[in-house]
């Protein structure tokens, strides 16, 4: 299993409410609110998985470039209510392997993180 999941939204709610369905299915979660305690809580050259509400954290592709140079290993979902998001065509192309709805499915977040993980 890879080191805890790391859920960055700065609305506590949403962030409790993504950190226990995960928790259901047995990963271990770490919520954060702020990008900036972010690189703290990345494991340096492992598989990690980040999941990034768009909706509430300011990100651009170079925020998530700047994830996945220093580590290569990492496996970025976003949240957003919006379906499009021309601002990061180059991040959705290279760096976010999934843009979820929100509200975010159940099913489709656990699929999406099992699959993740079988990588």
């Amino acid at each position: 299993m890879p080191e805890p999941i790391v859920v960055l939204d700065a609305n506590k709610q949403t962030s409790k409410r993504v950190c226990a369905v995960l928790k259901q299915q047995d990963y271990q979660t770490t919520a954060l609110y702020s990008p900036t305690n972010l690189e703290k809580n990345i494991q340096q050259d492992d598989r990690q998985i980040i999941i990034v509400d768009l909706d509430s954290v300011s990100a651009d592709n170079r925020f998530f470039r700047g994830l996945r140079r220093k580590n290569p290993g990492i496996c970025i979902i976003v949240l957003s209510s919006r379906s499009f998001h021309p601002e990061l065509e180059e991040a959705m192309s290279r760096d976010i392997y999934a843009c979820l709805g929100k509200p975010v499915d159940d099913e489709e977040l656990v699929f999406w993180v099992k699959s993740l993980c079988d990588l």
